[in-house]
């Protein structure tokens, strides 16, 4: 057991937490118990929560009524009645009966990391969209859990206890604890109903985005990254950028000249995590087609972090499970200004990156010379005679495409390059086979 000794202030006191973090035998992990339980002390700590103290466990096989041990239940008793926490934050997806059962043998409130990290998506969604879909994938994690789970945390608010209900009761929780299974499913299909509403807004929005031929790069990566910060620079924005996780939970869209003169989209999205509830990215769907619609992929990692490898392969899994990982993608090493390693030794493991610092601007030219290449390697290669009476078009190619050839024939002009696709339809008649 690890006691914490992170007792920081706050305008109100804070929920006391105590971690409970498990090891199974035999199932693959990115990251290893200490590292998922120091990660899940952060997310803890974003929520406001005190963390006092931990525990993990190694299992042959998950219990079904507690997840953990008779052994350990009964020292989480004993922590309990020394530290005495308020919540117990359990680094898993609990099952609805495992969660009544720590409950009722604790009787403090009981949060897994889905509910935590829903918690935290609750306080920072600002927009309209950003709060249907948290409170979407709310009621749809907590339907299976409403009789008591609910009771249980009303009858903690109502106690004269310091929590009253606090942490994993934002968005809809405190107001709608008499609701009702029929009244869940009732408002969990109004908000699919309103969140199709967005996304058909979306989709208007991208169509009138393309008709501007303006190429999208979407920016993804592991939350705390630094992405905010780098839209921040990039476009001289003033994105949310906190040293928090999940502070950015809202897209935002700003337009960026790259050298060429070239102007393209940088899209921020909400930053992932491992384990990230599968709920959540279903309820984040029209967000994340974002990502899926974009022209090209800007991973950006934080090179000081020790699990740097992990945080990119649960990226990468991610992107895999929204269909996007057949995107070209451009790979930023962020933080290099911080590192204090050999930037050539953390290159090996990611040969194709650029070492960028999002808060100094070091290698942002470099990272935009990359993107502009990136969008050029997706566009056709052709050859086109344009005769004298097309001059126009020999300054649109210039303008427009990427020309790696010209020659000056007695035909006309002839010149080898890109072009994007929505100018081919101009060139067609021109094209040499």
């Amino acid at each position: 057991m690890t006691k914490s000794n992170n007792h920081y202030e706050t305008e109100a006191q804070a929920e006391k937490c105590f971690l409970i973090g498990v090891e199974l035998k035999g199932r693959p992990t990115l990251f290893s118990l200490d590292d998922s339980l120091a990660e899940l002390t952060q997310l803890c700590q974003t929520a406001g929560l005190e963390v006092v103290g931990s525990a993990t466990q190694k299992l042959d096989a998950v219990h079904p009524d507690t997840l953990i041990g008779k052994g350990k239940l009964e020292e989480l008793v004993a922590w309990r009645r020394e530290l005495d926490y308020d919540v117990l934050v359990v680094d898993e997806e609990l099952q609805p009966r495992q969660q009544r059962a720590l409950e009722d043998t604790l009787e403090v409130k009981v949060l897994d990391r889905t509910a935590l990290i829903l918690d935290i998506f609750a306080q920072h969604a600002h927009t309209r969209e950003g709060q249907l879909q948290v409170e979407l994938a709310q009621y749809e994690y907590r339907l299976p859990r409403l009789t008591r789970m609910w009771t249980h945390l009303a009858r903690q608010a109502g106690s004269g206890g310091r929590t009253r209900a606090g942490v994993g009761l934002r968005g809809p929780g405190e107001m709608q604890l008499e609701m009702d299974r029929r009244e869940i499913r009732a408002r969990i299909s109004r908000l699919k109903i309103e969140l199709d509403h967005v996304r058909t807004h979306r989709q208007h929005y991208r169509q009138k985005r393309e008709q501007t031929n303006t190429p999208v790069i979407a920016v993804v990566g592991y939350t705390n990254a630094g992405k905010s910060t780098l839209l921040n620079t990039l476009a001289n924005a003033n994105a949310l950028a906190e040293d928090k996780l999940f502070a950015t939970l809202d897209p935002t869209t700003r337009r960026v000249q790259l050298p060429s003169g070239h102007e393209v989209l940088f899209t921020d999205t909400v930053g992932f995590i491992q384990k990230l509830p599968t709920q959540l990215i279903a309820a984040f769907r029209a967000t994340l087609e974002e990502i899926t619609e974009a022209d090209v992929l800007l991973h950006v990692l934080d090179a000081t972090h020790r699990n740097v490898l992990n945080q990119y392969q649960a990226v990468m899994a991610i992107l895999e499970e929204l269909d996007a990982n057949h995107k070209p993608v451009i790979t930023a090493l962020n933080k290099i200004d911080q590192y204090a390693g050999d930037p050539e030794r953390l290159l090996e493991g990611f040969p194709s990156a650029i070492c960028i610092s999002a808060k100094t601007g070091t290698g942002l030219s470099n990272l935009l010379a990359e993107a502009e290449t990136t969008l050029e390697e997706e566009w056709p290669l052709v050859s086109v005679l344009l005769p004298f009476s097309a001059g126009k078009l020999v300054s649109v190619f210039h303008e427009r495409g990427s020309v790696d050839a010209e020659e000056f024939l007695p035909a006309g002009t002839e010149i080898h390059g890109r072009l994007p696709p929505y100018l081919l339809e101009q060139f067609q008649r021109y094209i040499r086979p």
